[in-house]
């Protein structure tokens, strides 16, 4: 019986997290298209946000599903630290919407798109800064 405890606790320590499901996704997924910088047009899907976790840090991850070439996809996330938004809110004596966050997110994967040419087809996790957001809030005059 000791043993058996054993093997559970073991089985925990070495157990992911599971994550939890997207949200905010339409319910018919609409492919677009972004032509970069570098020459690439890449396709994408939104796939929906999740609250998420990452380094101890709460906030909001954003999945996208990409290709470059129509035949592999690859997941983009991009991580909103719940403490960059709060930091944006106190220095603009304002909210900044879910629109307006997903409006910033999608800046940072074109952002990432007009960068990059390096895609290998494995997970790209971003995380956005306090200057991401004052770059882009800038740009979409917020």
């Amino acid at each position: 019986m000791a043993r058996h405890e054993n093997m559970s606790w073991i089985g925990r320590l070495f157990t992911k997290e599971k994550e939890a499901p997207l949200r905010g996704a339409r319910p018919v997924r609409r492919e677009k298209t972004y032509s970069a910088d570098t020459g690439y047009v890449y396709q994408y899907f939104y796939e929906g946000y999740r609250e998420a976790k990452q380094a101890d840090e709460s906030g909001t991850e954003h999945v996208f599903s990409v290709t470059s070439d129509r035949v592999s996809r690859f997941p983009i996330n991009i991580f909103v630290p719940g403490h960059v938004v709060e930091a944006w809110q106190l220095s603009n004596d304002r909210e900044l919407t879910a629109t307006e966050q997903y409006a910033v997110v999608k800046m940072t994967l074109f952002e990432v798109f007009d960068e990059r040419t390096d895609f290998d087809g494995l997970p790209w996790n971003i995380n956005i800064s306090l200057e991401n957001i004052e770059e882009h809030a800038e740009t979409l005059d917020l």
